[in-house]
């Protein structure tokens, strides 16, 4: 059976880069991009909505090629149907940069040890107590009383009354250590408040922020509610 015979196409001359540049680059830009000052002539008169800008014409390439990519804000009746009610995620989540645990080890403030509060120390300013407030963990908040003393709060929901008392009792075992003792309140059978303070100073003492970590480091995965299955939609 002779073999068949294949014919190539004789070898092509290399072409310039500039020549390329100037009869083959095209480049289109988005609607949501700025319009080439050529382009926007013919756009005006309706012959063309699409903005092109070529290059090697003199015109500067508009370089924002995939114009606005990814997520979207949802539309008025896709919020009106509320159609992340079954999936997860909240719209208010806050999105924190966790560390490595690790590094809690080297300092973290849950390493650290309370120490007697010196006379005459000064209780910590508002911006200062929010800087550690964020160290200290996840949820902690800072708050004043009546009298505009700055108190460092965080609140629990637990699985029943029964857990709010273990969990009163973990909380109050960090305390006899650190020899710092929090307010606690149990609100609504199942509500965990814990408040620090320094009464000393009447106000935030870094001792404070040192308790709250070591706190916020107690396994309580056993006292939280069931959390329901969600499903992606």
């Amino acid at each position: 059976v002779p073999r068949p015979i294949h014919f190539l196409p004789p070898p092509m001359a290399p072409i310039p880069l500039s020549q390329m540049l100037r009869t083959h680059a095209t480049a289109y830009a988005p609607r949501s991009a700025l319009p080439h000052p050529r382009s926007h002539a013919r756009s005006s008169q309706g012959r063309s909505s699409r903005h092109v800008v070529r290059a090697g014409d003199g015109g500067n390439i508009d370089m924002n090629i995939g114009g606005d990519i990814g997520a979207r804000d949802p539309y008025a009746a896709e919020v009106e149907s509320n159609f992340a009610s079954n999936v997860l995620g909240n719209a208010d989540t806050e999105h924190i940069v966790k560390p490595p645990e690790k590094i809690n080890e080297i300092v973290g403030l849950a390493i650290r040890k309370c120490v007697p509060c010196e006379a005459g120390a000064e209780p910590l300013e508002l911006t200062e107590a929010n800087k550690m407030a964020r160290q200290a963990g996840v949820g902690w908040a800072v708050t004043e009383d009546a009298e505009g003393k700055l108190r460092v709060r965080q609140k629990y929901k637990l699985r029943n009354f029964e857990a709010g008392l273990e969990m009163m009792r973990r909380v109050g075992e960090i305390a006899e250590a650190e020899n710092h003792h929090p307010d606690l309140h149990l609100e609504q059978w199942n509500e965990l408040t814990v408040e620090i303070f320094t009464h000393k100073i009447g106000g935030l003492h870094e001792n404070d922020f040192i308790l709250a970590a070591k706190i916020e480091k107690i396994d309580i995965s056993d006292l939280l509610p069931k959390k329901k299955q969600k499903f992606w939609a």
